[in-house]
């Protein structure tokens, strides 16, 4: 996997976790966590985070299958292209990314049962339900996810998606790990400020996976049809 999309993916969960902190805040709030005991508060703060990551790259996996797909019929350039135009548009359609609710009732419905899970979990104070508490949150809607699964896909490959959200959740991390520590952390106005440069950073990302399929030869950012041949050897594994 190259190290560009490496970088991509924990600056586009960097900047994302300034939205994660408001959306999914709350529920850090809510663990429970006792800053008090320095050690356990970290432990238990920590399995909350980890879980969000494990669900992001168990979701990376399977878009990464998806690619795999497009990878085994030689389309992995085309998606690649094609992923890349579609973060850019949702750069520039931000209202799109916002969408908690895509308009399909069975979403919805399923929404609604990993928000009355979260609330179950919550309410108990154990190492697993922490974890399992994380595993949930990482369902919930988010378009900042959205965009991040999309550049998974792009990766052709169980493991190269898998890797790319797991970079992502671990770059949502260091804001979401101190919310917790500190409340609120960031005011609502800085918080804003900062996420305008979201769409940016979609857009540098969509432009990368645009020239990881055109070939350019350039290096560390499109790599030749050789080189992602030798990338992609593994994409079962």
């Amino acid at each position: 996997m190259e190290s560009s999309l490496v970088i991509a993916a924990l600056g586009l969960g960097l900047a994302s976790s300034l939205h994660c902190v408001g959306m999914c805040g709350p529920i850090a709030f809510s663990l429970g966590l006792n800053p008090d005991n320095k050690l356990d508060f970290t432990f238990r703060n920590l399995i909350y985070q980890f879980g969000r990551v494990t669900t992001y790259s168990i979701l990376g996996a399977l878009l990464g299958i998806v690619g795999y797909g497009f990878s085994f019929v030689g389309l992995q350039n085309p998606l690649s292209i094609a992923v890349g135009v579609v973060m850019i548009l949702m750069a520039l359609l931000p209202k799109n990314l916002g969408a908690d609710n895509l308009g399909i009732k069975p979403f919805s419905k399923l929404m609604y049962k990993i928000k009355m899970n979260l609330g179950k979990f919550l309410r108990k104070k154990n190492y697993s339900s922490l974890y399992i508490t994380g595993l949930l949150n990482g369902l919930l809607p988010c378009g900042a996810v959205y965009a991040a699964l999309t550049g998974s896909m792009a990766m052709g490959s169980i493991r190269g998606g898998a890797i790319f959200m797991t970079f992502f959740g671990l770059g949502t991390i260091p804001l979401m790990f101190a919310s917790v520590v500190a409340g609120n952390l960031i005011s609502i106005q800085t918080r804003q400020k900062i996420l305008k440069f979201l769409p940016y950073l979609m857009i540098l990302l969509g432009i990368i996976f645009i020239l990881r399929g055109l070939e350019l030869n350039i290096f560390l950012v499109s790599p030749s049809s050789g080189e992602l041949q030798i990338n992609g050897e593994d994409h079962g594994h």
